[in-house]
């Protein structure tokens, strides 16, 4: 999670028409700041920005044999920023690839086509939903915790007291 006022997403994809299209889809729909990359070597080069959402393409070394994959940058993602939300986007309609990004950590898989860029706003939505539950819960356990020592003291004082009043009256 960011600790900026910033909340960054990633979209990574050697196709840069590919990128600008989802940049320009998703700027119209949510407050992220939206960095655009063309290799996956530069987008963790900029993990110091924190961003709670990468979207990934599965592809990235088809200009660029000597880049790396979609999946080994997935896998030093989550080895690194375990906490960071990956959204696979790729062309392969296969349910082997889809299974295999999952297994390595991937939050969900997403097929290009002319129901991609819906598709990734509402995983995103999905996200920032959980997200939301999930500090929440946070507020709640500490809330909690607090009426627990606050109900504890109470207690204790009363025992006090009550052990104090019988030791001087009595």
């Amino acid at each position: 999670m960011a600790t900026s006022s910033k909340r960054y997403v990633f979209l990574v994809d050697d196709e840069p028409i590919q990128n600008e299209m989802l940049k320009d889809y998703l700027t119209e729909r949510f407050i992220y700041e939206l960095v655009t990359f063309e290799n996956g070597e530069n987008a963790l080069e900029k993990m110091d920005l924190q961003p709670e959402i990468i979207i990934l393409d599965y592809h990235l070394n088809s200009h660029n044999p000597q880049a790396k994959n979609g999946v080994d940058i997935l896998k030093e993602i989550k080895e690194h920023w375990p906490d960071t939300y990956v959204i696979m986007l790729s062309g392969q309609d296969r349910i082997d690839v889809a299974i295999d990004t999952m297994r390595y950590g991937a939050y969900d898989y997403v097929v290009k086509g002319e129901s991609a860029f819906s598709r990734v706003e509402n995983i995103m939505n999905n996200i920032n939903d959980y997200m939301r539950v999930k500090a929440l819960n946070v507020g709640y356990r500490n809330t909690i915790t607090l009426l627990t020592i606050v109900i504890g003291l109470i207690i204790l004082i009363s025992v006090y007291h009550f052990y104090l009043k019988h030791l001087f009256f009595n």
